[in-house]
This record gives structure tokens, sequence and C-alpha cells, in this order.
């Protein structure tokens, strides 16, 4: 088979999707079990058919199942992931069809597998501490398990005894083996690699009737419960289904949570499992839809910014949350996707759908608590309106994120009208994409994208947040001082301590809706300190530059790097201005509205216009851009009000240009309180006065000067706490 033809089955594959895990089979019927009513519809059935002819065709050309050789994207790695698929796409055919074919397809396929797998050492191209053998990583070995168990369960009951000895002792028993006992430092984890394996080894134990599996699966390899399935829900969740790694991981790590629940609870409903903390399974599923924005994840920490809610994982999730729940917002939630999983959870949310069932997934301004407990700080959410493109604006209050975690404490990211306006760069990776270190994370995830000034946070003397160790930055979470709304103004507002020594770091964001007709986005950037220090607050936007109210230096024939270390180095200094003090502003235009960045400092703050490329020999590093509020001093407050205006109608060559209205920010500091008051241009005024310590009796006032011209905002949403 042709390797142009491993990655067209993959995509079509991916757009079908897959069924349930342990689903109702044949014996399951035998023994008097419900089989699920299979709805008719006409999209599902057109899927279905759809699916059935690209497997046919595979089968057709006839099924490889070559000596693992390559990493990640190469041709035995994704030729494998292939089989998987194809196997469990055969079951799942073989299931609602009962044509003879998919299971003779599943069980020859398998018998390949039973003669390949006892044969295989240690990957060759290992380089994890997470080994595998018919892949680089242990995590796909799991993955590949986790599917083919799937298609091996519906055809098991019609194999012979003979037949079923030689698949299970040859590969599946195995394989499950060597995840489990085999790889003690993974199963035994707290951590998203975990998870695939505890669901793999779990949902084997379930298939072949092996209660053991079942246990370790769920406990811990000495099943005492502090590893373990359970443990994996315990600790990687907090109690609003925010997921430690971030929503990237979340999504990913959904699908092991999502398929062995299902299977604990048809196998074992006395389990409770979609009960189990508060409904905690369900709280995720639901929670990674909130955390996206016009489709796509937020990408924070190691995230592949193009992932979004058309993941295969999130469809699975959705159908089988609605399918518990009849939420009809969900079915508004699962019209927003690409399709449906071809399932029976599936098919009964499409027919939903097309009986008129669903009701609109209104996106709430949230804060998603961190920690088992949610008291390590949270991710929080402001939203505009309850619409997928309506305005948000968010600040990473959160733990590190483990090992996956950047270096970005009290991070900002903002989306508007569709676009993301001020962007996080998300994971230095090509993502199977072989030539690119073999599809792993690049050198320059650690040297760039985790450096704290990839990202839209304050840096302190040029170094990373707790210089770089992500280890030191797990053990240290932000408080959140508020989360509320003040006079129709949605507020968040958190600090920390221990990033850098001797400084605290503040920030505030708010939505001040209909300002002299416009929203303010308000960004409230602070550095309290006793000495004397560098600051840099980076922001990374997205667009054209427009145009600037003040003067700049410019390199025109020389380029030089802004620094040699924490990620400085990656930066190209493009432009420099003199020392500025009072209101100024930076426009620039994206799509076909205008932007306006009015800002002030306490400081006398000079701004560096930076792009992404210093040493890149490899082309590793997209083209992107930022600008760089740079000032020294003891303490400094950064304020920076966002605003949308205008219009770039290319299409009739009508252009609108207003600037921004801001046109005023006043900072002023006194025993320990800074007040802070933005003044638009028809004197339409908010004044935010906080306490340099969150712990104060009373950290946060915020004083909105109305006019006739500031209206209550009807349409913003009800704030999540």
């Amino acid at each position: 088979m042709s390797r142009q033809r491993i990655f067209v089955s993959a995509s079509i594959a991916l757009i079908a999707g897959f069924g349930a895990a342990c689903t109702i089979t044949p014996d399951a019927i035998e023994r008097g079990e419900d089989a699920p009513t299979m709805l008719q519809a006409p999209g599902f059935d057109l899927m279905m058919q759809t699916l059935a002819d690209d497997l046919n065709a595979r089968l057709d050309a006839g099924i490889p199942v070559p000596v693992p050789v390559d990493a990640g994207g190469g041709y035995t790695h994704e030729q494998h992931k292939q089989n998987a698929k194809t196997i469990y796409e055969a079951g799942m055919l073989y299931q609602q069809t009962g044509e003879t074919r998919y299971r003779d397809a599943v069980r020859d396929i398998l018998f390949d597998y039973a003669a390949l797998y006892p044969t295989l050492d240690i990957h060759p191209e290992q380089r994890s501490s997470n080994k595998g053998k018919l892949f680089w990583q242990g995590l796909n070995e799991a993955w590949w398990l986790v599917y083919v168990i799937q298609g091996y369960e519906t055809v098991r009951p019609d194999l012979s005894p003979t037949d079923r000895d030689q698949i299970e002792t040859g590969v599946l028993n195995p394989m499950a083996d060597f995840l489990s006992t085999g790889s003690p430092q993974t199963f035994d984890r707290i951590h998203n690699h975990a998870t695939w394996a505890n669901a793999a080894v779990g949902m084997t134990g379930y298939v072949l009737g092996q209660p053991e599996r079942v246990e370790q699966a769920l406990y811990g390899l000495d099943t005492s419960g502090e590893a373990g399935f359970l443990k994996q829900l315990d600790e990687l969740f907090s109690p609003d289904g925010y997921y430690a790694e971030g929503p990237y991981y979340q999504r990913y790590a959904l699908m092991p949570f999502v398929l062995f629940s299902q299977a604990i609870d048809r196998n074992q409903p006395e389990r409770g499992i979609f009960d189990y903390r508060d409904g905690i399974v369900l709280k995720a599923i639901r929670s990674t839809m909130e955390q996206s924005y016009a489709g796509l994840f937020f990408p924070i920490n190691d995230a592949i910014r193009e992932k979004g809610i058309n993941t295969v994982e999130l469809k699975y999730g959705l159908a089988i949350a609605y399918e518990r729940t009849k939420d009809p917002t969900l079915l508004g939630a699962i019209a927003l996707q690409d399709g449906v999983v071809p399932t029976p959870s599936g098919r009964a949310a499409l027919e939903a759908i097309e009986a008129g069932q669903a009701e609109p997934f209104a996106f709430r301004s949230q804060q998603f608590r961190d920690g088992p407990n949610g008291d390590q700080g949270a991710l929080m959410v402001l939203r505009s309106g309850p619409k997928g493109d309506d305005a948000a604006v968010l600040m990473k209050a959160t733990t590190q994120g483990l090992g996956h975690g950047h270096h970005d404490k009290l991070g900002l990211l903002y989306y508007d009208n569709g676009d993301e306006i001020v962007a996080d760069y998300g994971a230095a990776r090509f993502l199977n994409v072989e030539p690119k270190f073999g599809g792993r994370y690049l050198p320059e995830n650690e040297t760039w994208a985790k450096q704290t000034i990839a990202h839209n946070t304050l840096v302190v003397d040029r170094t990373s947040h707790f210089n770089g160790d992500w280890r030191e930055g797990q053990k240290h979470a932000p408080r959140v001082i508020a989360f509320d709304t003040f006079d129709g103004i949605q507020v968040a507002f958190a600090e920390i301590d221990t990033a850098y020594e001797g400084v605290n770091m503040q920030r505030l964001i708010a939505i001040v809706p209909d300002v002299n007709g416009r929203d303010y986005i308000i960004d409230i950037m602070r550095g309290i300190g006793t000495e004397t220090h560098a600051f840099d607050l980076p922001v990374h936007f997205k667009g054209q530059l427009i145009e600037t109210s003040f003067d700049m230096a410019h390199a025109t024939n020389r380029l030089e790097p802004l620094g040699r270390e924490n990620g400085y180095q990656h930066l190209w200094k493009r432009s420099e201005s003199d020392l500025l003090s009072g209101t100024e502003n930076v426009s620039w235009l994206l799509g076909d509205q205008f932007y306006t960045l009015t800002f002030a400092s306490d400081l006398d703050t000079r701004i560096v216009f930076a792009e992404l490329g210093a040493n890149d020999p490899n082309h590793n590093l997209r083209r992107e851009q930022a600008f760089i509020l740079r000032g020294e001093g003891q303490a400094v407050n950064f304020v920076s009000v966002y605003e949308r205006h205008g219009r770039y109608d290319s299409d009739n060559e009508v252009t609108v240009f207003n600037g921004g209205s801001v046109a005023d920010i006043d900072i002023s500091s006194d025993s320990g309180i800074t007040s802070i008051t933005v003044s638009s241009e028809a004197a339409d005024a908010v004044t935010f006065k906080l306490a340099n310590s969150g712990q104060t009796r009373q950290p946060l006032r915020v004083e909105r000067h109305a006019s006739d011209a500031v209206r209550p905002n009807n349409n913003a949403p009800e704030m999540t706490k």
C-alpha cells in the first residue's frame, strides 16, 4: 500500500468517526440485554455507506502488517495506526450488517499481528521513557489496543476457540501485559499516557473476561487505589472538569476517559462511574467544548493550534453525554461539529437534531478552577456574549500544566469577531511530520514556545517564570482574587508572588460593555517589587500594523536578536521607540476589522517591535510578530485597552478607520492602593482601585462613571464561578 493511500484513508476514517468502547454485542443480546435502537437517519446511513465503501477498498487492496521501523509520521507508524482503525471499522460494520467479510477481516489482520508481536523487541526509534514495541512510544501502543479491542469484541463470539486463543495469546494479552506490568513507570503514573494505558488494559479485561486486569486498570498495579483510572479522575480534573494539562491534552485524554467509562457502565453499572466525583466525566466533556473559540481550542501549554471541536474525541464525548443526559444544548454543540460518530449514540443525536430538538449551546463567562480540590488557581474566561464568535478574553491563572505546561502565569489571550487577536504560540511541533524531528516536540519547544517571552504576560529581568523550571512552577499556583461583575463590567483578577523572587505579579482583565458604542477590553498587568527590575510585557498580535502614535527607529538593512537566551534569542529586533510617557496607541488590521490598543504605564516605557525567526537554522518557527512594552523600576503598572472599530471592505473599496476612542489613562498610587481610570472621548470612565496584595480586606474596587451614552449590556452572559 502506498503512503499516499494511507494518509487518504486515515483522513476518511477520522471524518467518519469510530464506535463506542465495549458496545452491546451479540453475546450481550444472548444474555438478554437490550440492543441499541438504530433509528433511521438518512445522513447517518450515507455516512455509514461511505465508511463501508472506503473500508472495502482497503480490504480489496490488502492490509500490510509491516515490521515496525519508523517513528511518528513514518510509513510503518501510519500503517499500524490505519490497521487499528480498519480492525475497529470492520468490527463495527460486522456488528451492524452481519457480513462475514468484516468478521474475517478482523480475524485475519489479528492473525498477522499475533504472528508479529511476539517477535518484537523495543521499537528501534524509541526516544521516550514510555517505550513501545509496535510504535516508538507506549502511548501509541495503548491507543492501538483501545481501538482494536473494540473491533475484536464484536466478532469474538463468532470465532472458534482456536482462533480466539491464537489472537489472544499472540497479541492481545501480551500487549496488555506490556502496557501494565511491563511498563509500571507509565501505568501507575498520573498522566495522559497512563490514562490511555489504563483504558486499554481495562477494556481488554472486560472483553476477555479478566477481572484482575479491570481491577488493576481501575486501582493501579497493586490495586491499592494510589494509581489507576479512578486516581486519574481524582487528580487530573478539577471539580469544574478542567484538565491539569490544558484543553489540548484534555481533548486527547477525553477519549480513554469517555470510552473506558462507557465500558465500565455497560459491564458494571453498579460502579456508577458517570456519577463518580459529582459527574466529573460529564463535566469534563462539557468543559472541553467550553474551552474553545470559533471551533478551536484555547492553545495554552503544549497545544497544536489547529485542533478544535471537530476532533473525534469530542464527537464521542458529546454523543455519549447527550445519550446520558438528553440535554438539548449538547445537541446544539454537536450541530457545531462536522458530523457525528457512527455509533448508536451518534445516530440518536443526529436524529434528535433533525427532529428540531437542539437548543443553542451558549458559551459563558466562566472560571475553570484548577487542582483536584479546585484551589489551585483557575483558567478565567470572559465572554461578551453567548455565541461562539463573540469577544472573549482569558487569563491563564492555573497551575503549570505538568511537563506540558508553559511558563506563562497570568498569560492573556484575546479573541473577537471569530478571530484570534492576541495569540498564544502553542507548541513548537509538526505532529507526525517525520522530517521535522520525527514529528515530536522540536528543540524550539523548549528554547522558545515554553519561555515566558513567547506569551502575553510579564517578564522580569529577561528571564522566564521560575527560571524555566517546570517542576518548581508546578508547586505554585496563582491566587484568584476576583471573578465577578461590577455594574455590568465583567472582571477577572489574580496574582502570584512566586514566579520571581521579590516580585508580586497581578493581572486584571475586564470587559466594559458599550463605552461610546464600543466594548473595551481592559488589561492591567502589574509587577510589584522593592528592588529595581527590567519589566517586559509582550503583545503577540495578529494582523498588519497600520499606525502608531509614536515614532520609531527601524532596522532596515541589518537584524539582530533581542537577546541570547530565555527565548529572546529567537526574536529579531525590527523597530524601537524612544522612551514614552503618557497615553499612546498602536493600530492594526485583521481581516475586515481594525483594532487599536491604547496603553499607558507609570514607568517611562519603550516599545520594541519584534519578529520571530532568529537563531532558527531549520526553519522550525512560524514567522510571527509582537511588540513589547518595556520599562525599568521597582514596580510597574502596564494598562492596555483594546477596541475594535471601523471596517475594511476590499470588494467595494470602502475603508472606515476611526482610531481609538480612549481619551486618557490615569495611574496613581497611594498607601499600597493603585487607582487606574480609563476615560473615553465621550467622557465615560471606569476606575479600578487595586491593592498591592490580594490578601487585604478589600483588594479591588470598580467604579463606573456613567453618562447617557452608557447602557447596560443585556447580552452579557451569566458568569459562572
